[in-house]
């Protein structure tokens, strides 16, 4: 049997400690090995998670640690390329929280460090990796909807009584569209294979410098758009994709089993009605052991930074098609 892939964690975020921390630790053949923090109180309930976890007080100490294969990067957007560049320099694999750059062209340095270094680095973006994402692009390539017409994506949530999020604030990368942009913009590119030829409708709501609803629509060869994000709306989110022959609906895509249980539904013009879902399914457990299999070379990684720099790409384009971004 291989040694476990052993990890690190670069700062004690919330979103580390609920959910990747725990993630890593129930992931077959992986360990959560140490955290970099310098804060006692946040270093505590991922120590609660792993007896015997390492604590380095500096990200630079943490990249030093030799018994490192791995490093998690759950650090404010605007840092991701920063020390993913620094991760591979250190010899170390490297998972970067989304969106890994702030602008697509940003991406570029952390591709050619990963291939001049010959270590994965990808984006954590977990929805590959669930079985209803499989299932939806199965049946899209399999023409369940005949001729596909028109895909809508909701994602919102509200965190309006949080000012001191780094989602709301402009200089460390906050906005809906760095957030979870990149689920309804690249959950349309990867279960179709298809890019947008053009934006052709960017309505965004802006506060203090940060876009916190967002209503874009985007014309691709064959089909249509559109897309609603927000970070002040009642929390909702679904897909759907519709056909002249069927269509195709998820009603937990991008939270599943933290927002509801993974649905898939689909019919055709039979009328007939087929569903599934899949109660108990981790996606960020199934992400860890991906990445493990990827540095074993026992699976390619099926979300790539190249994937991650053309959702980016997305982003950027509804932004200069807004046109209004506020300058700061």
């Amino acid at each position: 049997m291989n040694d476990p892939i052993r990890w690190g964690i670069l700062g004690a975020s919330n979103f580390a400690q609920r959910d990747m921390a725990p993630a890593i630790h129930a992931a077959r053949g992986n360990v959560l090995s140490a955290l970099a923090t310098r804060s006692p109180d946040k270093a505590a309930p991922f120590a609660d998670l792993v007896p015997g976890l390492r604590i380095h007080d500096s990200y630079d100490a943490l990249l030093a640690d030799p018994q490192i294969d791995a490093v998690y990067v759950p650090l404010p957007h605007t840092m991701h390329i920063e020390w993913g560049l620094k991760a591979l320099d250190a010899g170390k694999h490297v998972l970067v929280e989304k969106p890994v750059a702030m602008h697509a062209d940003d991406i570029a340095p952390l591709i050619a460090a990963r291939d001049r270094t010959g270590l994965i680095a990808a984006e954590a973006y977990m929805i590959v990796h669930h079985p209803q994402w499989h299932l939806v692009r199965e049946l899209l390539a399999d023409g369940v909807v005949g001729r596909l017409r028109h895909v809508e994506a909701v994602f919102t949530y509200d965190n309006s009584g949080d000012p001191a999020n780094i989602r709301n604030r402009a200089a460390t990368g906050g906005g809906i569209l760095p957030d979870i942009g990149v689920y309804t913009f690249g959950s349309t590119r990867w279960a179709t294979g298809a890019e947008p030829d053009a934006i052709t409708h960017a309505d965004l709501d802006w506060e203090d410098g940060c876009d916190v609803l967002a209503r874009v629509s985007a014309r691709f060869p064959d089909f249509t758009a559109h897309w609603v994000n927000s970070m002040r709306l009642l929390p909702e989110q679904f897909v759907l994709f519709h056909g002249e022959a069927g269509l195709i609906r998820l009603t937990a895509p991008y939270n599943a089993a933290r927002f509801g249980e993974a649905w898939v539904e689909w019919r055709g013009r039979d009328g007939v009605t087929h569903t599934r879902s899949w109660p108990g399914v981790d996606q960020y457990v199934l992400q860890v052991e991906a990445f493990a299999a990827a540095v074993r070379g026992e699976a390619a990684f099926p979300w790539t930074l190249e994937d991650a720099r053309g959702t980016q790409k997305v982003i950027d384009m509804a932004y200069a098609a807004a046109g209004d971004r506020p300058v700061s």
